[in-house]
């Protein structure tokens, strides 16, 4: 006989699976989509770099931690971590 607990452990989702529900998510999608929308607005706005001011490399500076913290949110989700 198997010890209590036994097939909560065996039917625990990979980290590799998890990553993908949460990827397939509306809320994951949703706010990478706006980040890389915001990266982009920032290019097309002014396109000559030479021209950007302070503000436009803190819009890039903050569309791109947006969109880096999505992807590390990825990364760092762990088996044991799931709900």
């Amino acid at each position: 006989m198997l010890r209590p607990g036994v097939f909560d452990v065996l039917n625990e989702p990979t980290k590799r699976q998890l990553q993908i529900k949460k990827a397939r998510s509306f809320e994951w999608i949703g706010q990478t989509l706006a980040s890389l929308c915001w990266i982009i607005s920032v290019f097309v706005y002014e396109s000559d770099v030479g021209l950007w001011s302070t503000g436009d490399w803190l819009q890039l500076a903050a569309a791109s931690c947006w969109f880096v913290s999505n992807v590390s949110a990825l990364v760092s989700i762990e088996p044991s971590a799931a709900q």
